[in-house]
């Protein structure tokens, strides 16, 4: 039985992130920890920002979880001491990895019922604010990239609320979808599986999709 320990809940304001190149750009990717219960909605924890709705955010994506047994690869990876919310984390959780996480799975989460949509992909923003260019290469190649949650269910929710599993709906891992976006995207009877998939967040569908009309064209 799956269950994720919440190590941390985060949120963040829409702010600057410049690194070490001249162009400045606003993101809601710096998280930090918060006690206390926070109000889940159906798009996002309150008092939490982002400032790209297309991409983060939004019915599909209203909470991003990462793992926290990825953090000593980083650490190790990169030199630097990464801490929760690094990579723009709303929960930083211990025991959901990405090829244990399957698409549709659903928890109670405090009083939320919460249910996984798609992998976190990660951006340019990410390189950004830990002035490592190559960082999302880095995700893109170790497959450590988290997940969204949507919101089937509003209500209170804390650090000290486990992720308790509900339901599996799909047997389609995190693991394997990152897979089809990166290693495998020529694999077109796996991109049309997965184009089908119940659950799936619309605007990966969308990319999915895409990218199987340019393969048969």
């Amino acid at each position: 039985m799956l269950t994720g320990k919440v190590q941390a809940l985060n949120t963040g304001k829409v702010q600057v992130i410049a690194g070490s190149g001249k162009k400045e750009v606003a993101s809601g990717i710096i998280k930090t920890p918060v006690e206390g219960p926070v109000f889940l909605t159906k798009t996002k924890l309150k008092g939490d920002e982002q400032e790209d709705l297309v991409n983060h955010g939004g019915v599909d994506k209203a909470v991003c979880v990462y793992s926290s047994e990825h953090y000593p690869y980083w650490d190790e990876k990169l030199g630097i001491k990464m801490e929760v919310g690094a990579f723009g984390e709303n929960v930083t959780v211990t025991g959901l990895l990405e090829k244990d996480i399957c698409i549709g799975d659903t928890f109670k989460w405090g009083e939320a019922v919460v249910q996984v949509s798609q992998p976190r992909h990660p951006c340019y923003k990410l390189a950004k604010r830990h002035d490592v260019k190559e960082l999302p290469l880095y995700v893109q190649e170790t497959g450590y990239s988290g997940f969204y949650f949507r919101v089937l269910q509003e209500g209170q929710v804390s650090k000290e609320d486990d992720l308790r599993f509900r339901e599996r709906l799909t047997n389609t891992t995190i693991a394997q979808v990152n897979r089809l976006n990166f290693q495998e995207a020529d694999d077109v009877k796996g991109l049309r599986a997965l184009a089908e998939l119940p659950y799936l967040a619309e605007s990966w569908r969308a990319g999915v999709e895409n990218k199987l009309r340019k393969l048969v064209e």
